[in-house]
This record gives structure tokens, C-alpha cells and sequence, in this order.
């Protein structure tokens, strides 16, 4: 299984990413190198949106349409999910 998610910077910018384990990801984004070069320097971030696939290439597709969007549409997919 691949995750996409999204994360809310200390900067209030959006991430978005895939990954296998969604917990070990979002703490390298908060505590290592391993972390991305956008996040490091906008601790710490805070995990608001997942969504599970069954294939890498399904996940990285999700990635790239949801990277295309605004920031308007990617809140709202995040407020579609929680309700």
C-alpha cells in the first residue's frame, strides 16, 4: 500500500507527498535530513489529509493532479475529508 498525503507547514503552506508508512514520514519531515528540502525549513508540520492506494504509479499520479491544484481546492479535499 502507498499513501498520498498532505501536510500543513508551521508556515500554513501545503505538502504533499506519497509514502509507504505515513507516520515515519511525517516524523522525518519534522525531525531528520530525510525530510524534504521544502519542510526543514517550515517545522513542524502537521499531517491533515491520507489517502491509501494499492500501486506506486496510482499513488504518483494522485501526487501530481493534486500538486496542480490551488491551495483553495487542495483545503477543500482536506475539509471533504474530515466530514
Amino acid at each position: 500500500m502507498y499513501y498520498l498525503y498532505i501536510v500543513r507547514c508551521a508556515d500554513k503552506t501545503l505538502y504533499t507527498g506519497i509514502t509507504k508508512d505515513v507516520k515515519k514520514r511525517v516524523s522525518e519531515h519534522n525531525t531528520s535530513d530525510k525530510g524534504a528540502k521544502y519542510t526543514r525549513v517550515r517545522r513542524p508540520v502537521r499531517l491533515v489529509y491520507t489517502r491509501r492506494f494499492r500501486s506506486r504509479s496510482t499513488a504518483s499520479r494522485a501526487e501530481a493532479q493534486i500538486k496542480q491544484l490551488s491551495r483553495t481546492a487542495k483545503l477543500t479535499i482536506i475539509k471533504e475529508a474530515k466530514n
